[in-house]
């Protein structure tokens, strides 16, 4: 999800704007996991859309080295590391092009994944156009979508890896809220700040609940991007810019390294 998918980022990030859930992970880690190899999988929050420093050979895909695969890479060095997140990446995406480097010695996998298939593009684009009530109801067709279809989309990724991977220590991240509520900021209106944070918490749920059923831990990354979303001041969100479509409502480099990386960190 870079500059030419609106339809990608928002997706992402809207449904990055997740549903965080307290505590930085849900589950407790395995101290082995980083005794094998490392595959990074999912979407643009993974592959560090908005941090910049992209990896040319990466092409569209638009991977980091700022974003928090790249970085736990460098700084824990497991005996292997793939990085197969790729931006705009779906859960269909993810099954059929980024399991290839799964095998029986991996140890850590880290995905995010949801956001793109619950097609929060549309949900922002008529967010940032429309009005307060045809917002709403974006949000509420997207979270029918996280009720009726996602879970079933997420078990298939889920079991994929396992069955690929099936020693692997498994991390599955949640995305930010994108907007602190309460402060004065140009833009949306507060109506859909709070529905649009509402949206994020709803997928996040979901996310959750289905990673825990499947044995993964689950990394909650709303408590460190606390102080950081949107109108925060402090922001470590990429807010709407329509000359960089693609990196509105992606982490900065400060938000993989000060948000992203220590809750995969502690849950790795």
């Amino acid at each position: 999800m870079r500059r030419s998918r609106f339809t990608a980022f928002a997706t992402s990030l809207l449904l990055a704007t997740g549903l965080a859930l307290t505590g930085a992970a849900t589950a407790q880690a395995s101290p082995l996991a980083a005794t094998g190899g490392y595959v990074a999988l999912g979407d643009s929050y993974s592959s560090g859309v908005g941090s910049g420093s992209y990896i040319s050979s990466s092409g569209s895909c638009d991977r980091s080295t700022k974003a928090y695969p790249y970085l736990w890479n460098a700084a824990h060095a497991p005996s292997s590391f793939a990085f197969n997140a790729c931006s705009g990446a779906k859960t269909g995406d993810v099954l059929n092009n980024q399991l290839g480097s799964l095998n029986s010695s991996t140890s850590l996998v880290s995905i995010t994944i949801g956001g793109n298939d619950a097609g929060f593009a549309d949900v922002m684009t008529t967010c940032v156009t429309g009005s307060d009530s045809t917002c709403l109801a974006k949000l509420d067709s997207a979270k029918a979508y996280v009720d009726s279809t996602l879970p079933g989309k997420l078990d298939s990724v889920y079991s994929a890896i396992s069955a690929k991977a099936p020693s692997a220590h498994v991390v599955v991240l949640g995305y930010p809220r994108f907007y602190k509520l309460g402060t004065t900021c140009v833009g949306l209106s507060d109506t859909k700040r709070a529905a649009i944070n509402d949206a994020s918490d709803y997928l996040n749920s979901a996310v959750q609940k289905r990673a825990l059923d499947h044995g993964f831990v689950f990394g909650d990354v709303r408590t460190p991007f606390t102080g950081h979303e949107i109108c925060s001041g402090s922001s470590w969100l990429h807010s709407l810019d329509w000359l960089d479509i693609g990196e509105s409502y992606h982490p900065t480099a400060s938000g993989q390294s000060g948000g992203y990386l220590p809750v995969f960190t502690g849950a790795a």
